[in-house]
């Protein structure tokens, strides 16, 4: 591709999976979202919860010093904490709501365009009930972020059988949601994430070509999903090109051709694509992001 990339799309960096310990909200947050400000490949940065009000405030101000797009990641909120947003028991299911909303306010605070989160764990025998309850969540979720702004939210696909088992899951379920979801909330939609389709059993083009009219946001990454004794199987985001990884320069190339066909990345408004990578074992953070961007330059010539 001859063309800029910045054409296309705003690249981005999801910072509590780059740098893992800021996951919770806290640890070195302020220093290492600065590194990510300072980059100026990077034109998005998605954040999560900062628990110290002080720190997030500073946070919201360097963003905004920096002219960098943010979005909020609320997926630790639940990951991290075991709460589920489709959870069957209303007290439990209540939780998840209050902390989302939390998030919600959150990013408001720093000046994010879009909130993501991700659907919860479920049982086969009671898969209808468990749908039917994210679908009065993420309602409710969606007229609480408009209350408050513009504000786009965002359900992240992930995979239904291997890792984090959520209800979100096949292609054909994420489009009957975000249909269903869409009827009342033209600021709702799905983020898709390269690194999660393999763990899906499905193609790059069974994944993207059914829910094309409803993606929001993207994420680029790998996995190990061929044994589960290799190193990083699962929902791990290693670094491209991975031993025994599914991902690396090829796959992003077809990702984004795909991206490019159904009209997601066209040329005329840059599209969000972010790294979803993270160090493994001793790994050093900056390292794990100096490769995803060398694996993007290439790929973007390929194209």
């Amino acid at each position: 591709m001859f063309e800029s990339m910045s054409k296309y799309m705003k690249v981005g960096l999801v910072h509590f999976m780059a740098y893992p310990s800021t996951i919770k909200g806290e640890g070195p947050v302020i220093e290492t979202v600065k590194k990510v400000a300072l980059d100026d490949y990077f034109s998005v940065i998605e954040i999560t919860t900062i628990k110290n009000d002080q720190d997030r405030q500073t946070v919201a101000k360097m963003l905004e010093s920096a002219k960098m797009t943010v979005t909020y990641g609320g997926q630790p909120r639940l990951l991290t904490t075991g709460l589920n947003i489709n959870d069957l028991n209303e007290e439990g299911r209540q939780k998840a709501l209050a902390s989302l909303k939390a998030g919600i306010d959150e990013a408001y605070e720093v000046g994010a365009v879009g909130f993501a989160f991700l659907s919860g764990k479920y049982e086969e025998s009671t898969k209808e009930q468990a749908y039917e309850a994210l679908v009065k969540s993420t309602n409710e979720l969606c007229a609480y972020a408009k209350s408050k702004g513009s504000m786009r939210v965002a359900l992240e696909v992930f995979d239904y059988d291997v890792d984090k088992k959520s209800l979100i899951g096949p292609a054909a379920l994420a489009l009957r949601y975000a249909k269903e979801i869409r009827k009342e909330h033209a600021h709702f939609g799905l983020m898709v994430d390269l690194s999660h389709i393999p763990l899906i059993h499905e193609t790059i083009e069974e994944s993207l070509i059914p829910v094309k009219d409803y993606i929001i946001h993207a994420h680029m990454g790998n996995c190990v999903v061929k044994s589960p004794e290799l190193p990083a199987y699962g929902d791990v985001h290693p670094r491209f090109g991975f031993p025994g990884g599914e991902n690396d320069v090829e796959e992003l190339v077809h990702y984004l051709r795909v991206l490019m066909n159904i009209g997601y990345l066209n040329g005329r408004e840059p599209a969000i694509v972010s790294f979803e990578v993270k160090p493994f074992g001793d790994e050093d953070p900056d390292v794990v992001i100096a490769n995803a961007k060398r694996t993007l330059n290439e790929a973007w010539t390929k194209l």
